[in-house]
């Protein structure tokens, strides 16, 4: 069994520097997994470049890291306009907004990601932005203030957010396209993590990859952040090429098990099964007792846990389902004393 050395020191100018820059895919081809989405994206962005019109107003939801910017990366792209990228939290101002609505050419982008998290009274300015392509300008202050219609070029706005409950009825029926992306399949990040390990110039057999995938929480954004990681272990332990075992090693390192389970991840299941007798628990409890912001356990910890099956939510709170209890209490029984 090859041996991982996490600290072992060498002469890294061996080794090509860490890449900076990430790969993205150019074109709907070159985009793994979300196919059904995808099919659906390329020919709303063909029958709008043949129309020679903006595409309509497009509102993706889902967890993050799936890929929603770089989806309308690709549709600007295929379209040949440009894109804005901006978040709600920074559009404080109107006039923030506004100086970007006005300075976008027609048939460009706005990509704003979490838009749930847009003040109300940014939020407003985009109603008639999008549906009439103009806003109105206050001009001047007191008595004298004026109100000016300043049009707009014909643009498309692009909203992404991880809460699409938070959205306000009025700006969520203004999107004519609203799609959700969901998180992908092994094989899909195994392609991912291949894809991407020959983009930083280092070797990993196809079980090795598949490794990571499973690990990688259904989200292409940790595969690639864990291939990463690899190419480091990699290199400093002189490594030609990652093997399945190579992988499992240095993943046990990082604190993921072979069920693709983080440290937080087996803490909360820990804590619900000897502490709790596998619960019901209500989630600021969980929170407390781990010492983790609950918002972060129900954006990142749950959605892995829910879709695996170790985790259930109820009326009452959250609980281990009876079908996975046994086997998580005889995983964690020995560690009772360690609680």
């Amino acid at each position: 069994m090859h041996e991982v050395h996490p600290v072992d020191i060498i002469t890294l100018q061996e080794f090509p520097e860490e890449v900076v820059s990430d790969f993205t895919p150019k074109c709907f081809d070159q985009f793994i997994g979300q196919q059904e989405l995808k099919a659906k994206l390329a020919v709303y962005t063909a029958a709008a470049k043949m129309r020679g019109e903006p595409i309509d107003h497009i509102l993706f939801s889902g967890p993050p890291g799936l890929g929603k910017t770089t989806l309308s990366h690709i549709m600007a792209q295929e379209m040949g306009v440009g894109i804005k990228i901006c978040s709600g939290p920074m559009l404080e101002r109107t006039g923030d907004l506004v100086a970007i609505l006005s300075s976008l050419q027609p048939r460009d982008m706005l990509f704003i990601d979490e838009i749930h998290r847009t003040p109300k009274a940014v939020e407003e300015v985009l109603y008639s932005a999008m549906e009439q392509f103009c806003v109105d300008v206050i001009i001047g202050q007191g008595a004298g203030a004026k109100t000016v219609n300043l049009p707009l070029s014909p643009f498309t706005l692009v909203g992404a957010t991880t809460k699409a409950g938070l959205l306000t009825a009025p700006l969520r029926s203004r999107f004519g396209i609203t799609e959700r992306l969901d998180f992908y399949h092994d094989h899909e990040l195994q392609d991912i993590v291949l894809r991407y390990a020959q983009y930083l110039d280092f070797s990993l057999a196809t079980d090795a990859a598949l490794r990571i995938a499973h690990a990688s929480r259904g989200t292409p954004r940790v595969a690639k952040k864990l291939t990463r990681r690899m190419r480091d272990f990699a290199q400093v332990n002189r490594k030609s090429l990652c093997d399945d075992v190579f992988v499992e090693q240095t993943l046990g390192l990082l604190g993921i098990d072979a069920e693709g389970l983080s440290a937080v991840d087996n803490l909360i299941l820990k804590k619900l099964v000897v502490t709790f007798g596998g619960g019901p628990v209500g989630l600021e409890t969980i929170a407390s007792i781990i010492g983790e912001d609950s918002g972060t356990i129900e954006l990142v910890y749950e959605p892995f846990l829910l879709r695996k099956g170790y985790l259930e939510k109820t009326v009452r709170g959250r609980q281990i389902p009876p079908l996975v209890l046994a086997k998580l209490r005889k995983k964690f029984l020995g560690q009772a004393s360690l609680l």
